[in-house]
């Protein structure tokens, strides 16, 4: 509170010197009280201003488009607090000058008592509203994020036609991420078992396996094409494979094994120029 007029020294001493020592004790008890509420209004308001940075960084990570309008809310909230705490700070500096004004007269240090009491209630009052509006956004993110995983799920339950789910499973093959196109392929098989395209599948299956180096995992699934599927054209590109992944596990007798059937069951396949190749490697 701005002071009107200045009180020269010596007549502020001579008002000083009458105030009881009573009075000073109460001045000073009233200051501690006010401090003390100050410290729980200013821990309030830091408990409120860390809810609302929590807020922001959850929906910066999946709601940026839905969620615009929420954001734009939360800074304006971080705004008032902002402008709350410069005021809190300018009413702490005001209550430091009481502290040196220990020796004006007793009716300027009521006034800046009440004072004090009329912004903290005013402040107080405040942070309610301000703690009102998060619980509304914390209710909007809610009903947008519920929204969000609803749509999710109801996409990742309706079927996708083969004739795009299959085209996608290679393209995730060509970009390297087996994991992803391996649970594609199984997706397309779980969906469409009797495809013509199935034992294919199987086989790139077997290849997203190959590509981790888990040859035993690639084995089983080139048997699934050669097994399930013997008059497909995959069965030849099968054999080689699987004979490649027994031969990459030491495996030489299972490879040899296979190699031979390739040769004798498909001998004017490319694949089987190839196994007679590997054949002569293969000590």
């Amino acid at each position: 509170m701005k002071i009107s007029h200045v009180v020269p020294f010596g007549f502020l001493a001579c008002l000083a010197g009458c105030a009881t020592q009573g009075s000073m004790d109460n001045v000073r008890t009233d200051i501690g009280t006010l401090k003390a509420r100050l410290f729980s209004v200013e821990k309030e308001m830091g408990s409120i201003r860390d809810d609302s940075k929590g807020i922001l960084s959850a929906m910066e990570k999946g709601l940026k488009s839905d969620v615009a309008a929420v954001r734009k809310l939360s800074a304006d909230i971080q705004a008032t607090i902002d402008g709350t705490k410069s005021e809190m700070q300018a009413l702490n500096g005001k209550l430091d000058d009481m502290q040196s004004a220990l020796k004006k007269p007793a009716d300027d240090l009521s006034r800046y008592r009440e004072d004090a009491d009329k912004r903290i209630i005013i402040l107080e009052d405040r942070i309610l509203k301000q703690q009102k509006v998060l619980e509304d956004v914390n209710g909007k993110i809610a009903e947008l994020l519920l929204a969000k995983e609803k749509a999710a799920a109801a996409a990742a339950a309706a079927p996708v036609a083969p004739d795009a789910l299959y085209p996608q499973a290679m393209d995730t093959f060509k970009a390297g991420d087996m994991p992803a196109a391996r649970e594609q392929f199984t997706k397309f098989l779980e969906q469409n078992p009797q495809h013509d395209l199935a034992a294919n599948a199987h086989y790139w299956i077997g290849e997203t396996y190959t590509g981790e180096k888990n040859y035993e995992s690639a084995i089983l699934s080139y048997q699934e094409v050669i097994k399930n599927y013997p008059a497909k054209d995959k069965v030849t590109a099968a054999m080689l494979k699987q004979a490649m992944a027994f031969n990459a596990i030491n495996d030489t007798k299972s490879a040899k094994y296979v190699l031979k059937k390739l040769t004798e069951g498909f001998p004017k396949s490319e694949e089987a120029k190839k196994a007679k190749d590997l054949l002569k490697e293969i000590k």
